[in-house]
Order: C-alpha cells, then sequence, then structure tokens
C-alpha cells in the first residue's frame, strides 16, 4: 500500500504518558499494542502525527540522575529540560520502530520520523510561580522533605498516594520545529513529535534556552492541530466517551457537544482537575483555533472506530 502525497485526512493524536508503562522493558511491550491502533488509523489513509506525555518517564530519568550524583559523587547533575529531551527520544524511539514493525507486517508502504521537539513558553507565564505538574515517583513524606531539602525542588502531597515533585506547567506558544514537522508529514511520513508537550524554552536574545517546566502534552498538541489546520484532535484517555456526573448514579456519556456545551460543564465543574478537564480544554483551545476542525476524546482501544464516527465523544465549534 503506497502513499500518495495529497491523500488523507490529517490527524494529531495525544497519546498519555502514563499508557507507556513505569520502565522501558514495560514500555516495549505496551507500544506494540499501541502501535496496531495507530497502523489502523493509517491504514484507513489517515495522516498521522502523534505526540505522548512523559511525566512518569522524565520523573524516572530526572530521579535516576538525581540519586546516581548524590550516592556515586561523579555523576553529574542533568538539568531537567535534558531529562525532558532524553524521554522524547527513547519514547520516540520506541514509538517509532512499533509502528514501523506494524506497517511493515500490514504491506504498508510508509516510514516513521521522531523528532525531538522544544516548544516555546512565555517567561512571566504565571506557572513559573506555582509549580503543579507532578513528575517521578511517588515518596514517603519524610523523603520529599529531605530531597526538597537538597534539591531546592518543589514536592506536593499527591492525591493521597504520596508526595511527588512538581514542575511549573506554562502554556504552550510555538512549536520550534513546526515546518519540519509539516514538511515530513506532508511527504507521507508518520512522525512522533511534540513528546511531554516539548521541551519548554524561553526566547532570550534571538536564541533559545531550556527551562525546568512540563508542558501539557494536550494543549501542546491542540496547538500543533491547529497551526496544521489538522482535520481532527484525537485525545487518548482511559474512557471511551466523556461523561457528565461520573460515578454517579447520573453519570451519563457525551457522544457529542459543542465548545459552548462543554464550556458550560466546566462551569459546572463536571471534569476533574487532574484528569478529563485539561483533555476538554485542549480541544477547546483547538476549536477556537481552528474551528472548521473536530475533537474526538475516547480511548486508545477504540480510536480507530472513532474517527469513523462509531465512538468516542465529539466536539465541535
Amino acid at each position: 500500500m503506497a502513499y500518495r502525497k495529497g491523500d488523507g485526512k490529517s490527524v494529531v493524536i495525544a497519546l498519555g504518558g502514563n499508557a507507556l508503562g513505569d520502565t522501558p522493558q514495560e514500555q516495549l511491550e505496551l507500544v506494540k499494542d499501541t502501535a496496531r491502533h495507530i497502523v489502523d488509523m493509517v491504514a484507513e489513509g489517515i495522516n498521522v502525527v502523534v505526540s505522548h506525555g512523559n511525566g512518569p518517564q522524565v520523573g524516572m530519568i530526572n530521579n535516576a540522575f538525581d540519586y546516581a550524583s548524590a550516592h556515586d559523587g561523579a555523576t553529574p547533575e542533568m538539568p531537567f529540560p535534558e531529562c525532558g529531551a532524553m524521554s522524547q527520544g527513547y519514547i520516540g524511539y520506541q514509538l517509532s520502530q512499533a509502528i514501523l514493525n506494524e506497517m511493515k507486517r500490514r504491506g504498508i508502504m510508509r516510514s516513521t520520523a521522531c523528532i525531538v521537539t522544544q516548544t516555546v513558553v512565555y517567561p512571566e507565564d504565571p506557572a513559573f510561580q506555582n509549580p503543579t505538574k507532578p513528575v517521578g515517583a511517588f515518596l514517603a513524606k519524610e523523603e520529599a522533605a529531605r530531597r526538597a531539602a537538597e534539591t531546592g525542588c518543589t514536592y506536593k502531597e499527591d492525591a493521597g498516594r504520596g508526595w511527588r515533585q512538581v514542575v511549573p506547567s506554562p502554556q504552550p506558544q510555538r512549536i520550534v520545529e513546526f515546518d519540519a514537522i509539516k514538511d515530513l508529514m506532508d511527504d507521507g511520513y508518520i512522525v512522533v513529535s511534540t513528546g511531554g508537550g516539548g521541551v519548554p524554552v524561553v526566547e532570550c536574545d534571538d536564541s533559545y534556552r531550556g527551562v525546568p517546566a512540563v508542558i501539557d502534552k494536550d494543549r501542546s498538541s491542540a496547538k500543533l492541530a491547529a497551526d496544521f489546520r489538522a482535520d481532527m484532535l484525537v485525545i487518548l484517555t482511559a474512557v471511551e466517551k466523556v461523561f457528565i456526573d461520573f460515578n454517579t448514579p447520573r453519570q451519563k456519556a457525551i457522544d457529542s457537544m459543542t465548545v459552548a456545551e462543554a464550556e458550560k460543564y466546566i462551569a459546572e465543574g463536571q471534569f476533574a482537575a487532574g484528569s478529563m478537564l485539561p483533555k476538554v480544554q485542549a480541544c477547546i483551545e483547538y476549536l477556537r483555533a481552528y474551528p472548521e476542525g473536530k475533537a474526538l476524546v475516547t480511548s486508545l482501544e477504540r480510536a480507530a472506530a472513532g474517527l469513523k464516527g462509531e465512538t468516542g465523544t465529539v466536539i465541535t465549534m
């Protein structure tokens, strides 16, 4: 199955970092299943750009360097932006490889490309004054306090599960490698990019400088999709559809809603801040920037069916 330039719809898929496992070995197995669902879409003639979260992975890398540096005295401390780039590299390698292998298995004559991506943020973004994005392992309160004293990092209790390091989560303003990603997509590559929302950078004296933060990958994906004028933004989560009155006797699945309806539900407090709320907000941002598009929230397993209109929650302007 060959690719002809100009064929097919363009779709940006945002894949959650928690769906990738806790270790590189576990992730290597999980991405094989992920690849099958992504290639289902490719087989339908869809041009796919895949973004992914990296919260667990970037925290694991950061913790490993901190531990080694503290215990052997020889391992250098690794700046957080570089940890983010490392996570993009190994996640992108495994995703790209799994997608490529699956396409070869099906006789689809296309290839993959992984782009380590930078995302511009404003240095005056108020998020830098209030770190909220949890990364890395859960710790006991005493261990978190010790690390905070040693490193100056901020740790907060996370939903009764323990203490985690938190970093700022500023708003994405521009994808530095946007032109390269678009050129590759236009030429038929399945592109893995904007991992973890992209490495956050600020512009200073006409150059870029990395800053310690994690950008919400759904919002970076929304920015990417809007700038592409992609036909659809697909945000993958643990559930098949968005619900209102979730986990109550009145729970109801939403098949479709407009931006105005979504904003009404947000005002009612229908979506949890740590899970569905940022996903719906990202869809709204995409649609306000590109009203002709559609946003889809569904599970990985049902993504191909969702693109056919068979399931999921579709949000439109």
